[in-house]
């Protein structure tokens, strides 16, 4: 079984392919500058660039075969004719919608058990801690790639499977309304996690109770012996009626998968953890309390994939470090960072904070916060309501502000806290670079992800640096 000239031929009849044959074991990328030799670069247009435009980065770095666009054809063979000669070339009315239509076809050639994670928070990590678990239980597994996780994602994640794979995990990530549907009938799960709702994507998406009917949409195509795991502690999910099988965890007694007398002490979480009748001991290397969550939904996968418990226990506490969720670095200027800014909206960023009070330190607990975006017309509520929120951290000694909307926080801080207030990344750069020079200092930093707090940590990271080690973690 494998993606050759006669299963392309019956996706897209409408192909012209170059070449005797095709690169049939190949994987396919769609930035150029991230492409390995022997894999095929597949040409997207979007709305500001169009990767025809990056071919010859893609043949520098090795590709061995493309996906091209019909109507590029000309203007391609005029300035690349003599290094095309030896590749495999797909010519196809649209690239986009050939990758995603071969990855669909694909899909479909796979009788496996297929897990879908989806949630306004918490997919990336519950999908790793998902991999240690398969990885701990020996099952050879396809688990995606980072966050990749839209329709074109999801394609480039679904054409590496192998008939060695035995199960294949994909999180999928929403915006807009339909989005759920599109990811659904692309990826066919055969077992879904939804592992919170939240505010985020509000703007895309409405409010708390639309933003659950659209995350539900995973289990649309699920059948009687397809199975839900879902977050039992929300009412938006448990106190729904479910034409399939539906497993539920949290910390409440009603899951089935549960978390009991959760503590923690020295910056490590101690629980109970309770799989339908049976306990367990559980010490999870962290203090970032949502990963507690995030363990539940992956030992619910597990159990459901008939892994036994002590397997399962073991897997979750293995550390895990996912760069951008409350990764604990050592700057190379002194300061510690708590890197938690891959994304940000109101309940992640309350559960952030909630961590962060709970991390035992001596040093001097500082705050970096940037504009929570998507929030449709409530965002100036949100904000305010974090700089209430703030409070929660007993021992704060800071708070800097970067962006616009942040700036309605300032009536909102805890009385008497200082704090400092910059429009853009840049213009904080010199704050926070004075403040990493104490070693003295800890700084969470939390924000949407186009805030571009990475800016920082790229600047600050390759300071005073004498290896190729950018991050340096505790």
């Amino acid at each position: 079984m494998q993606v050759d000239l006669d299963f392309i031929s019956s996706v897209i009849p409408q192909a012209q392919i170059l070449g005797n044959s095709w690169l049939s074991d190949a994987d396919y990328v769609i930035d150029s500058r991230l492409v390995q030799p022997g894999e095929i670069f597949v040409a997207l247009t979007g709305a500001k660039f169009d990767g025809h435009d990056f071919l010859k980065q893609a043949l520098d770095n090795g590709a061995a075969g493309f996906i091209l666009n019909e109507s590029q054809r000309k203007i391609i063979y005029e300035k690349y004719a003599k290094l095309l000669e030896s590749k495999s070339i797909l010519f196809v009315p649209d690239t986009r919608l050939a990758l995603i239509e071969l990855a669909r076809a694909w899909r479909k050639r796979f009788d496996i058990s297929v897990v879908g994670v989806t949630g306004s928070v918490g997919k990336t990590t519950t999908k790793e801690i998902i991999r240690n678990i398969l990885k701990i239980a020996q099952i050879n597994a396809l688990v995606s790639s980072g966050n990749q996780n839209t329709m074109i994602g999801a394609s480039l994640n679904i054409l590496k499977l192998r008939s060695r794979h035995k199960v294949a995990v994909f999180e999928m990530g929403i915006s807009e309304l339909g989005n759920m549907k599109q990811l659904t009938e692309l990826i066919h799960p055969t077992l879904a996690i939804i592992t919170q709702i939240a505010h985020a994507h509000m703007q895309g998406l409405g409010g708390l109770a639309t933003i659950s009917k659209e995350k539900r949409e995973i289990f649309s195509l699920f059948g009687n012996h397809d199975i839900g795991i879902i977050n039992g502690d929300q009412k938006e999910l448990s106190e729904i009626s479910y034409r399939h099988p539906v497993v539920s965890f949290g910390k409440k007694r009603t899951n089935q998968i549960q978390a009991r007398r959760v503590v923690i002490d020295k910056n490590f979480i101690h629980f109970t953890l309770k799989i339908y009748k049976n306990s367990y001991p559980v010490v999870l290397p962290t203090c970032n309390q949502t990963r507690v969550m995030n363990a539940l939904a992956a030992i619910a996968v597990g159990y459901m994939l008939e892994i036994p418990d002590t397997l399962l226990v073991k897997a979750i506490e293995l550390p895990i470090v996912v760069k951008g969720r409350f990764e604990i670095l050592q700057s190379p200027l002194g300061a510690e960072f708590i890197n938690d800014a891959y994304n940000a909206n109101p309940d992640s960023v309350k559960a952030s904070i909630i961590s962060f009070d709970g991390y035992k330190t001596e040093k001097n607990k500082i705050v970096v916060l940037g504009d929570m975006l998507e929030l449709g017309d409530d965002v100036i509520f949100w904000h305010r309501q974090i700089g209430r929120y703030l409070s929660k951290i007993h021992d704060l000694y800071k708070v800097v502000l970067i962006g616009n909307y942040v700036q309605h926080m300032k009536k909102s801080l805890p009385y008497g806290i200082k704090y400092e207030l910059f429009d853009t990344v840049e213009q904080a750069y010199d704050c926070i670079k004075g403040l990493a020079h104490d070693k003295n200092n800890i700084l969470l930093f939390k924000a949407s992800n186009s805030m571009r707090f990475s800016y920082l940590f790229e600047k600050i990271f390759e300071l005073e640096s004498n290896n190729d080690e950018r991050y340096t973690r505790s």
